[in-house]
């Protein structure tokens, strides 16, 4: 099945959320008449279908879309991927990097399509953790390898902006399976991701 890269827009959907966005402006004791707010329905509408368009993107599809048969069996890393993402309990963003890493057996990808499923998890109702395994699930799932790692650090704005308010808090998760689950392939993968190559 053949990937293509969408961003979609429902027109029904545009039309009901701008109507409830238009309703929350006034709850807030906002007047959504007023000049600076006429299009701001509309344009959230639009802006929070792109920002979950990652339910309707399929990440075995673009994994496959560009899966190889190569004879190689060593560490594939894929880091600094930048995330943006919204949690799912206060619908407020969180951001940062995602690191991934596999062992192929038999198998490689695009390195292209590793930051496309990082995306495409991302770019919906999230937490952190699940979207870790997430990524790790479909890539052991769709590649076979002989391991895989995910580590993802990332700021959460529900913590920052609300609730605590820590600015600097950063919240780290990781996920390893297979060859990675040995303390020897883990430590070599997380210095990798530590250290300063280019």
């Amino acid at each position: 099945m053949a990937y293509k890269k969408i961003e979609h827009y429902d027109e029904k959907v545009t039309a009901d959320l701008t109507l409830n966005y238009r309703d929350c402006l006034t709850l807030l004791g906002e007047d959504p008449q007023r000049e600076g707010l006429l299009k701001t329905p509309e344009r959230v509408a639009k802006s929070m279908q792109f920002l979950t368009q990652g339910y309707y993107l399929d990440p075995k599809s673009i994994l496959n879309a560009a899966k190889f048969h190569e004879d190689v069996n060593e560490m594939v890393i894929v880091k600094d991927i930048e995330i943006y993402s919204m949690c799912e309990h206060h619908m407020l963003p969180f951001f940062g990097k995602a690191h991934v890493a596999y062992i192929p057996n038999g198998w490689i990808t695009g390195l292209s399509k590793i930051a496309r499923v990082v995306d495409t998890y991302a770019r919906r109702l999230q937490v952190q953790e699940r979207l870790t395994t997430q990524i790790l699930d479909i890539i052991k799932e769709t590649l076979d390898p002989l391991g895989v790692a995910v580590v993802i650090e990332a700021s959460h704005l529900c913590m920052m902006m609300r609730g605590v308010q820590k600015q600097n808090s950063v919240t780290t998760t990781s996920a390893f399976w297979g060859e990675f689950e040995k303390n020897e392939t883990r430590s070599e993968f997380t210095k990798l991701i530590s250290s300063s190559l280019h």
